[in-house]
């Protein structure tokens, strides 16, 4: 299937602003990629792109002051198939697991381990280890957080979601993470594209989407496995942007000095299959 997604989002700033942006497809997905994702800046602006240690496609640019907008539009093929599913995948023993794996075992900025580990293993410590305990602290965050727009909240941690019940998908996903990480399950923060693909269409405004992903041992070995906390079900069409330990690492756009969001605009959607001739002409 092929995919039709971007944005435009705009920005009011006082005066040179530095700004790092998190806007760009995944590398992982750029294969993907049937037109480019590149980034338009009216006025246009120099900036430059780099990756940062989560490998995370990243870039910095200098707003001049007033106001900036950034929009991108292209198209994406993906395979449709739903998130995978791998009852069977086991826990892997801390002293086992990769390196590189184990920052995703530990406390973050919005993933406060500290506070909800005597909680997680008084409701998850009698579960079968591996994907069971991951499902039954999706199915658990999924029922015990409530979800609304007017409720987000840039500072909420994963202990202030378990203690209001109510948030945004941010606030499932890292009430999730930092379940599973007080359970010795390794889980990253990720977020990206999410459209109403497979879905009856849902009437608020499309925006970017955050879920999570666990470390698992499956049927082909050890890997990252997709959850998503907030809809609870396999999806079709997730368009990974970037992966961290928790909000602060993906956040779309980190301004050093005050830009005053003005517009916010997201379109994710399916889109009848366009030969690669047309496609370029198109680009």
């Amino acid at each position: 299937m092929q995919i039709r997604t971007g944005y435009s989002i705009a920005y009011d700033t006082f005066g040179p602003t530095p700004m790092n942006l998190l806007l760009s497809v995944h590398p992982s997905r750029t294969g993907d990629l049937l037109t480019p994702d590149a980034i338009r800046f009216d006025p246009p602006v120099p900036s430059s792109r780099h990756v940062d240690a989560f490998g995370n496609v990243c870039t910095r640019l200098v707003a001049p002051g007033g106001r900036i907008t950034m929009s991108a539009d292209f198209v994406i093929a993906d395979s449709g198939l739903p998130d995978h599913v791998a009852p069977d995948a086991r826990q892997i023993a801390v002293q086992d697991l990769p390196d590189e794996v184990l920052v995703f075992l530990l406390g973050s900025r919005y993933c406060d381990t500290d506070k909800l580990s005597a909680i997680a293993w008084s409701l998850f410590g009698n579960t079968a280890e591996g994907w069971s305990r991951v499902q039954a602290i999706v199915d658990y965050v999924h029922e015990r957080i409530t979800f609304n727009y007017q409720e987000a909240d840039a500072t909420r941690t994963a202990f202030d979601g378990y203690t209001q019940q109510r948030g945004v998908c941010r606030d499932f996903a890292h009430l999730a993470v930092a379940f599973c990480r007080c359970m010795n399950i390794p889980a990253r923060y990720c977020t990206g594209y999410l459209g109403d693909i497979g879905i009856a269409p849902v009437p608020d405004p499309m925006d970017f989407s955050a879920w999570f992903e666990v470390y698992l041992d499956g049927p082909q070995g050890p890997r990252w496995y997709t959850f998503d906390a907030r809809h609870n079900t396999p999806r079709i069409g997730r368009i990974v942007i970037a992966r961290g330990r928790d909000a602060t690492d993906v956040a779309i756009s980190t301004s050093f000095g005050s830009a005053l969001l003005a517009r916010f605009e997201v379109h994710t959607d399916e889109v009848p299959a366009v030969p690669p001739a047309d496609l370029a002409r198109a680009a």
